[in-house]
């Protein structure tokens, strides 16, 4: 019988493994972007002018793309506070999308026969309700179960904008100012920050 220390031990390993598989098929939280950290992602920032800056936030593939709008617009209002000023411009903004799909054959079919002879497909008859019966031949072209696969697409969003930020009250001129505090106030409930 394994003594209690060897069974804690192996406790505490299996939930560490659990853990770190967790973080792995977690969508980006709000944090900073940095190398290593348990989930990629995050938001960065780069100033040009006391005023102007250029805010980012990278999703990881299970982060959609208004979660990432959403958190780059808190890290913009919440920069803007940051640095002395009340509400900001986006002068400039982009989101970009990485989609890259994968096809993978249906492992349901795999003929005895081998795949020694690619340009082999069997022919068949089938019935279809308000159709009739159909054939299917290969040669004839149409996809059929043989010939089956799956596909996924994996989508990653990255949203930059430009700001320049401003003190005072927002004008009422029609410019699409944003009141920093108020973003905060709106957008702080939906907030998803790392464990």
């Amino acid at each position: 019988m394994p003594s209690l220390s060897n069974r804690s031990g192996r406790l505490v390993a299996v939930c560490t493994a659990l853990l770190a598989l967790a973080a792995c098929v977690t969508a980006t939280p709000y944090q900073p972007n940095v190398a290593g950290q348990a989930v990629s992602g995050g938001y960065s920032e780069e100033c040009f002018e006391a005023n102007r800056c250029r805010v980012e936030f990278a999703g990881n593939t299970l982060t959609s793309r208004d979660r990432v709008e959403g958190y780059l617009l808190y890290r913009a209002a919440e920069l803007t506070l940051e640095n002395g000023y009340d509400w900001f411009v986006i002068v400039d903004r982009m989101t970009e999308r990485d989609a890259r799909t994968y096809v993978e054959p249906d492992f349901r079919y795999s003929p005895w026969y081998g795949p020694a002879y690619p340009y082999w497909r069997p022919h068949w008859r089938y019935y279809r309700p308000n159709v009739g019966w159909r054939i299917w031949h290969p040669e004839w072209g149409g996809a059929f179960w043989t010939n089956r696969v799956d596909i996924r697409t994996v989508e990653r969003f990255d949203a930059q904008a430009e700001i320049i930020m401003h003190q005072g009250r927002p004008p009422g001129d029609g410019r699409k100012a944003f009141d920093a505090r108020q973003v905060v106030a709106d957008l702080e409930p939906s907030i998803q920050r790392p464990d």
